[in-house]
């Protein structure tokens, strides 16, 4: 027979393991809401901005003036479509955060931990193979990977809340 003492201590890591739930999916769907941010970001550089991605304010010293019209175009029109993927990313992970993962679906949560690894394991390599141009790395990535140390700690955070409820 269990004591009244282990009954309030089961209820207190209940409690906990609930709190870490909550504050794991918030966590994920502020990182959600950030990568929404740096793709908005994205979008903006392109229409008034420098014409390039963050960070990167000219090609090999050419701005986008400088360059053949067709190829600056051609730029422009992939940096919509990355800033458009970026941006639908964090939407995806933040409703999957915010109303599944606080559901206790371990299905969101699976869903909006592989939306954003797949993208940023795509991605970030690319930044680490040459120096093809140059950019200011802290403001290029640093954007990023802020937002990802939040994902993950979220993350991490959620997983456990979510394992004890299924137990």
């Amino acid at each position: 027979m269990a004591t009244k003492q282990s009954v309030a201590d089961e209820r207190e890591e209940q409690v906990e393991l609930g709190l870490q739930l909550r504050n794991g999916s918030t966590l994920m769907a502020l990182a959600g809401v950030a990568f929404i941010g740096y793709g908005i970001v994205f979008l903006v550089l392109n229409f008034v901005g420098s014409g390039f991605e963050l960070g990167v304010s000219t090609l090999d010293g050419m701005t986008k003036a400088d360059l053949n019209p067709t190829v600056a175009y051609y730029i422009s029109h992939l940096h919509v479509a990355t800033a458009a993927f970026i941006i639908s990313t964090g939407i995806a992970v933040t409703a999957l955060s915010w109303y599944g993962v606080r559901q206790r679906l371990t299905w969101a949560w699976a869903t909006a931990v592989v939306a954003a690894v797949t993208g940023l394991a795509l991605a970030l390599p690319m930044h680490y193979t040459a120096d093809a141009f140059a950019h200011d790395w802290m403001v290029h990535l640093g954007p990023i990977y802020v937002a990802t140390i939040v994902f993950v700690v979220g993350v991490v955070m959620a997983y456990r809340g979510l394992n004890a409820a299924e137990q």
